[in-house]
C-alpha cells in the first residue's frame, strides 16, 4: 500500500526501509511498500540546572544555568545525528535531560577547575561564553544546538560562604571609603572656611576704602550706605567669628588629644628606659660575675695545664719509644714477607714454565695426531675411490697389507702349542669298487660300515687325549 504523509511544521520524516541505504529525512514524502517512518519533533525545550563545581583553590560554589537546546535544522549532517541518536528517545525524557547535564556539568567542572575564584567572578561573562562554547562543541556530537543560555549569578554551597563574606568585605570597604570621604571633606570646608574668612576681610577692606570715597562725593547717601554697609559686615563678621570660634574648639580638642598621646609616649619612653636600664644593669652583674669565674678558671687552669703538660711529655716520650719499636718490629716483618713473596713467585714461575711446556707438548701431540688422521683418511677415500667404491674388497686389502691373516694364523698356531694336543691322523680303505659306469658298488651298508670302521680310531683318539674308555657295551680297545 502506497500513502502521501506529510509532517507537522515543527517535525520531520524519518524514512526507512527498501530502497534507502540508511535514512532519509524530509517534511513530505511517499512512503512506499517495504518502507517505514516516524516523526520527530524539532522545537527546542529548555533545560534547568545547578551545577556544582570546584574552582582551582578547591572552593565550592553553584552556578544555576537555563539551556535552551534543540536540533540543529540548518545542517542536515547534524539533524541526521540528531534523527539517529536521539529522535527515538522523547526530548523530555530522563535520558536526553541527563544527556545534556552530564555534558554541561562536565564542561563547567573542567573550565571552573583551572581557574581562581577571583578570575570566575570578574570575568564572569568570560567564563560563561567558555562554558557555552565547550558545551556546544560536545552537544554537536549529537546534531544539538544552545538556542539560548541564561546563567544566573553564582551562588555558595550550604557551609560555604565564599560569596556572602565577599559581599560583607566589598561593604565594609565601601563604608570605610565613605569614612574617608567625609573626613576629606571636612578637612576642605575647614580650610575654605579659613579662606573666605580671608577674602572677606579683604573684601571689607576695599568695601571700606570705597566707601569713605563715596561718602565724601555722596555725603548724603554715603553716610546711610556706610551705616547699611557696616551692619551687613558685622553681621557677616559675627557669624564667621562663631564659625572661627567653632573651628577653635574642634582644633583646642584635637591638641588635647594630641597632647595625652604626646604624654602616653612619653611615660611609655620613661618606662622603656628604665626596662632597658635594668636590662643593662643585669648585663652588667652578669658580665661581672663571669669575670669573677674566669679568673678563678685561670688560676686553676695555669696549674692544671702545667701537670697536664709534664705528663702529655712524658707520655709522649713512651709513646714514641713504643712507636720506634713497634716500626722496628713491623719493618722486619715487611722485610721476611717480600723474600717469602719472592720465593714463592720463582717457584710459581717454574712451575708454570714446566706446565706451559707440558701444553706445548701435548698440544703439538694432539696436531701430530690430528695430522696422521688426516692423512690416513685421505689414504682411505683414495683406495675407496680406487676400488669403485667396494668397501669389502677395501678391507681384505687393508687386512692382508696390514699383516692381519699372518698374525691370526701366528696366534693360532700359539694356542695350539700352548695347548700341547695329542694329534691322530688316520683313512680307511672302504673296500668298494667301481662299476664301468663309475657308481658305488657298495650297496646299501656302506654308509653303516664306514660308521663302525671310524670308531676304533675315534676311540683311541679320545683315550689318548683325555684318558677315558668307552663303555663296556660299546667295545674295548685292544692294544
Amino acid at each position: 500500500m502506497i500513502w502521501y504523509e506529510v509532517a507537522n511544521a515543527s517535525e520531520y520524516l524519518v524514512i526507512t526501509g527498501s530502497g534507502i541505504t540508511d535514512i532519509k529525512i524530509a517534511k513530505k514524502a511517499w512512503i512506499l511498500p517495504g518502507q517505514s517512518y516516524t516523526k520527530f519533533d524539532v522545537s527546542p525545550v529548555n533545560y534547568t540546572f545547578e551545577v556544582q563545581a570546584m574552582s582551582a583553590e578547591k572552593l565550592p560554589f553553584v552556578l544555576p544555568a537555563v539551556f535552551t537546546i534543540g536540533p540543529q535544522i540548518d545542517n542536515d549532517e547534524s539533524l541526521f545525528k540528531y534523527a539517529k541518536l536521539i529522535s527515538p528517545h522523547d526530548k523530555l525524557s530522563n535520558h536526553v535531560k541527563e544527556l545534556v547535564q552530564g555534558i554541561i556539568e562536565g564542561e563547567t567542572r573542567v573550565l571552573a577547575a583551572s581557574m581562581t575564584m577571583e578570575a570566575i567572578f570578574k570575568g564572569a561573562k568570560e567564563f560563561k561564553q567558555e562554558v557555552f562554547g565547550k558545551v556546544q562543541l560536545e552537544l554537536n556530537q549529537f546534531g544539538l544546538l544552545i538556542y539560548n543560555a541564561n546563567v544566573k549569578q553564582l551562588v555558595d554551597v550550604p557551609g560555604h560562604e565564599y560569596f556572602s563574606y565577599l559581599g560583607q568585605k566589598t561593604q565594609m570597604e565601601a563604608a570605610n571609603q565613605a569614612k574617608i570621604d567625609v573626613s576629606e571633606a571636612r578637612m576642605k570646608g575647614e580650610i575654605g572656611s579659613k579662606l573666605r574668612e580671608g577674602q572677606t576681610l579683604q573684601n571689607a577692606a576695599k568695601i571700606d576704602a570705597e566707601t569713605k570715597i563715596i561718602s565724601t562725593q555722596r555725603q548724603g547717601e554715603g553716610k546711610k550706605e556706610e551705616i547699611k554697609v557696616r551692619t551687613e559686615v558685622k553681621v557677616f563678621e559675627n557669624q564667621k567669628e562663631a564659625e572661627v570660634a567653632e573651628a577653635n574648639a574642634d582644633l583646642a580638642k584635637k591638641k588635647a588629644g594630641w597632647a595625652k598621646e604626646s604624654q602616653v609616649a612619653e611615660v611609655e619612653a620613661r618606662k622603656a628606659v628604665a626596662l632597658r636600664d635594668a636590662e643593662l644593669q643585669r648585663e652588667v652583674e652578669k658580665m661581672n660575675a663571669m669575670t669573677q669565674t674566669e679568673k678563678l678558671k685561670a688560676d686553676f687552669l695555669s696549674k692544671a695545664s702545667v701537670e697536664y703538660e709534664t705528663k702529655v711529655q712524658e707520655a709522649n716520650w713512651e709513646f714514641y719509644k713504643q712507636q720506634k719499636a713497634s716500626e722496628a718490629y713491623l719493618y722486619g716483618k715487611e722485610k721476611e714477607a717480600e723474600a717469602q713473596k719472592a720465593a714463592a713467585d720463582a717457584e710459581f714461575y717454574a712451575r708454570k714454565q714446566k706446565v706451559d711446556g707440558e701444553l706445548y707438548a701435548k698440544k703439538k701431540e694432539a696436531e701430530g695426531l690430528i695430522s696422521l688422521a688426516e692423512a690416513q683418511g685421505t689414504y682411505i677415500r683414495t683406495l675407496l675411490e680406487a676400488m669403485g667404491g667396494n668397501y669389502m674388497a677395501l678391507r681384505d686389502y687393508l687386512m692382508i697389507n696390514g699383516g692381519m691373516y699372518q698374525e691370526i694364523a701366528k696366534i693360532n698356531a700359539e694356542a695350539v702349542r700352548g695347548m700341547q694336543p695329542k694329534l691322530s691322523i688316520w683313512t680307511n680303505d672302504s673296500g668298494e669298487t667301481s662299476g664301468v659306469d663309475g657308481t658305488s658298488t657298495g650297496g646299501a651298508m656302506k654308509e653303516v660300515a664306514a660308521v663302525y670302521k671310524m670308531l676304533p680310531p675315534l676311540f683311541k683318539t679320545v683315550h689318548e687325549q683325555t684318558g677315558m674308555l668307552p663303555p663296556s657295551w660299546m667295545g674295548s680297545l685292544t692294544d
